[in-house]
């Protein structure tokens, strides 16, 4: 199996704003939901899709284990609760959310159980999240770069980390880019703007066919369903070389997400 390369994200969305959003984005024609446990909008997701009516065979649903879950005992119980939520008896894809160096599990420990999880059936897939380059090896040594079908890490025109995203792709190892609009920084982004009028497209498509152009999965998220139709337009969207240029420069180190505890040293 493979990763979709684009889905729609539920981060900071709860309640009735996350049913509306993700019946939105199915109605519209996405068909990858990506959420996680610490999120605490599994049930939502679960209603949206369960009412959506679209057949969970054409789905491709992500959660991701919350780091108080990481133990042997408790993340395949977890996983089992997330699927309850999620009105499903399996998700497609299962990631670790953060690396959260010194919490006291080993990662040959959480590994391990998570590859139990797919070898019981509850997941299709695993992978990672928010792991640099030295946590990505040591996964690799625990389970087979193989099995880890994807690294979900912060990427965007100001954050493009061109040496851990090479590492994974030399692994075979698929980058998903989440916060690809760097929280909306990136929409009055001036250079943008630019190539944007030039192709006739919005700030947020050109940021996002950036992604997609450089074999990145994306997953954005809205409340507003013009802006989960326009974000769509992206993949019709080719950038050409000069463009690729200009978004190349815009690197800034511009991280938005690192918090204490949790996140690894940044390559």
């Amino acid at each position: 199996m493979s990763i979709p390369s684009f889905g729609v994200g539920t981060f900071r969305l709860t309640g009735q704003t996350v049913i509306d959003s993700v019946r939105n984005a199915l109605e519209l024609g996405y068909r990858a939901v990506d959420t996680a446990q610490i999120y605490g909008n599994e049930a939502e997701v679960g209603q949206a899709i369960a009412e959506s009516g679209v057949p969970r065979g054409e789905l491709f649903v992500t959660t991701k284990i919350w780091v108080d879950n990481y133990a042997k005992d408790k993340l395949v119980p977890s996983l089992r609760e997330s699927l309850e939520k999620l009105r499903t008896d399996h998700v497609d894809l299962t990631l670790i959310h953060w690396p959260a160096p010194g919490n006291g599990v080993a990662l040959s420990e959480t590994l391990s159980a998570l590859a139990e999880a797919k070898a019981l059936g509850l997941t299709r897939q695993i992978g990672v999240s928010n792991f640099n380059i030295e946590l990505t090896k040591q996964a690799i040594a625990i389970v087979g770069k193989n099995e880890i079908a994807t690294n979900q890490i912060e990427l965007s025109p100001y954050l493009q980390s061109h040496v851990l995203t090479a590492f994974l792709k030399e692994q075979g190892i698929t980058v998903t880019s989440y916060m690809t609009l760097a929280y909306g920084k990136v929409l009055k982004d001036p250079v943008l703007a630019q190539i944007a009028d030039k192709h006739r497209a919005t700030v947020a498509q050109v940021a996002l066919a950036w992604a997609l152009q450089l074999g990145y999965a994306v997953i954005p998220s809205s409340t507003r369903r013009e802006n989960l139709a326009s974000n769509l337009l992206a993949r019709g969207l080719q950038l050409d070389a000069d463009d690729m240029a200009k978004i190349a420069r815009l690197e800034r180190n511009g991280r938005e997400v690192s918090p204490q505890g949790l996140a690894p040293v940044w390559d």
